[in-house]
């Protein structure tokens, strides 16, 4: 019922993706091929209205209201009723402060079936990062760290200044030609990384991990109303080690519930396996 109810819902259609940083290139063929869509991009939309990375525009709304506005804009200047965005943000990790983070959500909007479907991933994988510079030693050190020039910089006369700011730097002869006009200029100046998608693979990348992640929400249909959307809201550790049968910090089960219709069941479990490796076991590998 469920692949049946999906093909129903989406087969087909036209889905217009949010974005003007290139985010098409992981999103298109995922969804054309997982959910049966006709992607396209979103001709003419300006995302950089609601918010920009470097500070030009400040964001207003949290990351999913961001994302709900880009679907909703596309959405106004295509025709369609089928939209999918993502907003991402970075700074410290949550819990692991010493680590940057990349915290990205996705979200599917469809007028038609008046449905809201999201995901959010969180990765320490990511190049984040800047720093102020008074040589052209200490701005080549940061640009090898921050992968450059697969990974596009941005130069400023300091730290969050507006007052001369080049984004989007992906050339050396450009980097350090700029380099050196900022220093001649100010005695300093602050490099920092470009975290728009198209400049930086390493956020590509954690943007297509989060495709996957709501596809797999979207292709979960509640066992109750069969909509889409049927997934993990929390889960409980507990899987037993396969050596002593303690319990471990393993999931045991997780607990899911409709977005829509608001059915929950427990599914035990959930990774496929019943028992977890001795090497998790707090008792066997303390």
């Amino acid at each position: 019922m469920g692949l049946e109810k999906l093909n129903e819902l989406f087969s087909s259609r036209r889905l217009v993706i949010a974005t003007k940083h290139g985010k098409e290139r992981v999103l298109q063929p995922l969804f054309d091929e997982k959910l049966g869509v006709k992607s396209e991009l979103a001709e003419g939309l300006d995302t950089d209205l609601l918010g920009t990375f470097s500070g030009e525009i400040e964001r207003t709304l949290d990351p999913i209201s961001t994302a709900k506005r880009k679907c909703e804009l596309a959405m106004e200047l295509s025709g369609a009723d089928l939209a999918l965005a993502s907003e991402g943000s970075f700074g410290a990790h949550p819990s692991a402060f010493f680590l940057p983070a990349n915290e990205e959500w996705l979200l599917l909007l469809d007028r038609k079936n008046q449905l809201e479907i999201f995901a959010r991933h969180l990765s320490i994988e990511t190049n984040f990062g800047g720093q102020e510079f008074s040589g052209l030693d200490a701005l080549e050190d940061f640009a090898q760290k921050a992968l450059f020039p697969s990974h596009g910089l941005i130069l400023r006369n300091q730290k969050d200044s507006q007052v001369e700011i080049h984004k989007g730097i992906t050339d050396h002869y450009l980097l350090f030609d700029l380099g050196q006009q900022l220093l001649k200029k100010h005695g300093s100046a602050y490099v920092e990384t470009d975290m728009r998608a198209h400049l930086n693979p390493t956020r590509m990348k954690v943007i297509e991990e989060t495709a996957q992640k709501l596809l797999e929400k979207i292709r979960s249909c509640c066992p109750s109303c069969s909509l889409p959307g049927f997934a993990a809201v929390a889960s409980e550790p507990g899987l037993p080690c396969s050596w002593c049968g303690t319990p471990t910090r393993s999931t045991l089960f997780q607990t899911k519930t409709c977005i829509h219709c608001g059915h929950t069941e427990q599914v035990h479990f959930p990774h496929g396996k019943t028992t977890e490796d001795p090497m998790y076991c707090d008792r066997c590998n303390p």
